[in-house]
């Protein structure tokens, strides 16, 4: 797909949205009750469920730290997540890879220290993937630790960005970000701080668009973080009507 297929002279997305412009985003907090904490995370058509255990302590009593929590996380793909119907083993290098990134941004998002000779068990499951995957897992990874109440440093928002036609975009979809031209960018960060947590690219962008994707997928981490807020606050409210019953 060429790049002007992907953006039309009107500035228009292949899904009708602007250069700047979100993905829609449904999330919420406690939707299972199996676990510490879990989260249901929407952004355009990628779909994640997020289960947190823990603090609690370690399966294998030669793994934990004196001084501090260890972090475990595991993801799945479901086999009907995307068009190409095939099971993912758990040695698969772009589920150990997502792992990996996750891990990486919370283990300095997460006060471990709080919780010496423990460990916190993040399970991730991708439902439906139409780009963004990520991001889409970290954001739902923030919202089922805060669901949680594990110590954190701050919330922790991703978005993706990237470049098309000269044109900065904001939250690639699927098809854009397959594409071999559309350079791509996931930044995560501690809003309150602006502190980045994860920068990760996919391909190769020129130095000089890097300041202005980078400066783009901030902005999407901000709106983001407005809407991991709002799910936190409506996950408490309930709490309480039923609390109040």
């Amino acid at each position: 797909m060429s790049r002007q297929e992907l953006l039309s002279p009107e500035g228009l997305r292949i899904d009708g949205r602007r250069a700047n412009e979100l993905r829609r985003i449904s999330c919420r907090a406690s939707v299972l009750n199996s676990a510490d904490g879990s989260a249901y995370y929407e952004q355009g058509n990628t779909k994640v469920l997020v289960a947190v255990y823990g603090p609690r302590e370690p399966r294998a009593k030669s793994q934990f730290h004196h001084d501090q929590a260890i972090i475990n996380v595991e993801f799945n793909v479901a086999p009907f997540s995307t068009s190409e119907r095939r099971k993912r083993s758990k040695g698969d290098k772009r589920l150990l890879e997502i792992s990996s990134f996750v891990k990486q941004t919370f283990e300095g998002a997460i006060q471990r220290s709080v919780y010496p000779r423990s460990q916190i068990d993040i399970y991730i499951h991708l439902l439906q993937h139409d780009g963004g995957t990520l991001e889409t897992c970290i954001n739902a990874a923030t919202l089922a630790l805060v669901d949680a109440g594990v110590s954190m440093l701050d919330y922790v928002c991703a978005c993706t960005a990237g470049f098309i036609d000269d044109t900065p975009v904001l939250d690639l979809n699927g098809v854009e970000e397959s594409s071999i031209e559309t350079p791509d960018l996931t930044v995560a960060i501690l809003p309150r701080t602006g502190n980045i947590a994860l920068l990760q690219m996919e391909s190769k962008l020129h130095s000089s668009k890097l300041e202005d994707v980078m400066a783009l997928a901030v902005e999407g981490c901000k709106h983001i973080h407005k809407k991991l807020d709002n799910a936190v606050l409506a996950a408490a409210n309930d709490l309480a009507a039923k609390l109040g019953n």
